[in-house]
């Protein structure tokens, strides 16, 4: 059964009960948000290696939903208000440029939609899009000293199109460990590139799959609000949570590769700090 924001906010809601169990060693955050990770406590390494599972759409626009399990966790090393991180496929750097200021940038690799994505064959005749390298720039600014309220930008840009997202947020019960609630909302952006590598149709696709040939124009792709949660059991053991629901834009959800007019995903796992 397919899911709306609304149940997967309550979903989510159910590990709430965990908060009441503190950590035995107080961690100091980079920045105290539960959606930014940090393993360290002070200056030197941070380690976190964990696994996360997810309930999430099959690929951008379907209507197929799909249960995923993902290594969760990372290598990180910090230095005053400075953390050079690995986490997946990708690497990179998060500073605080001023008390109120953060800024991260990394570079990372994106995969391609297969064909095989879709288990009804509606991506069948449409072949494999691109993959590629692309670089995440990312800023935050609180509105207060807690970072309670904050304004988030990122654009990330490469091999496959570029993206920009456009937001804000509030953190809710957030303690200086980065545990607590986030909830946010943004809006999102993309050329022409990446809004036909996900839901344009070339002719010759055209001809392949049976689809309509479509042409995406580049602007407004989404509006979305985002939910993160993230605790620790004990002063080793963190449980976290997020939950995405993302309404698409006219252009997109008339895409004959869209099948729905929004895309949702759920994940909750577990990380053992180091």
């Amino acid at each position: 059964m397919k899911k709306t924001g609304l149940q997967i906010a309550t979903f989510i809601g159910a590990f709430a009960c965990f908060g009441a169990v503190g950590a035995a060693e107080t961690r100091n955050a980079l920045v105290p948000l539960p959606s930014i990770d940090d393993f360290t406590n002070g200056d030197g390494w941070g380690i976190g290696l964990g696994l996360s599972v997810e309930y999430e759409t099959a690929y951008e626009g379907s209507d197929e939903f799909e249960i995923e399990a993902d290594p969760a966790g990372g290598v990180q090393w910090r230095t005053g208000d400075n953390i050079f991180f690995w986490a997946g496929e990708a690497v990179g750097w998060r500073t605080l440029v001023s008390d109120s200021w953060m800024v991260q940038t990394s570079v990372g690799y994106e995969e391609g939609r297969e064909e095989g994505d879709s288990e009804d064959g509606r991506l069948d005749g449409l072949g494999e899009s691109d993959s590629g390298v692309n670089v995440l720039l990312e800023v935050r600014h609180t509105l207060t000293e807690d970072w309670r309220y904050f304004l988030d930008g990122r654009v990330s840009a490469g091999e496959i199109g570029t993206l920009g997202v456009f937001g804000a947020g509030t953190c809710l019960a957030c303690q200086p460990d980065g545990s607590g609630w986030e909830i946010g909302a943004a809006v999102t952006f993309h050329d022409s590139k990446l809004a036909n590598r996900d839901f344009g149709v070339t002719a010759q696709q055209s001809i392949d799959s049976g689809l309509a040939e479509t042409d995406v124009d580049s602007g407004y792709r989404s509006t979305g609000v985002n939910v993160s949660y993230r605790n620790y059991l004990s002063a080793n053991w963190q449980i976290f949570g997020e939950a995405l629901y993302e309404a698409y834009g006219s252009d997109v959800s008339d895409s004959p590769i869209s099948r729905n007019d929004y895309e949702a995903e759920i994940g909750v796992g577990f990380i053992y700090v180091f």
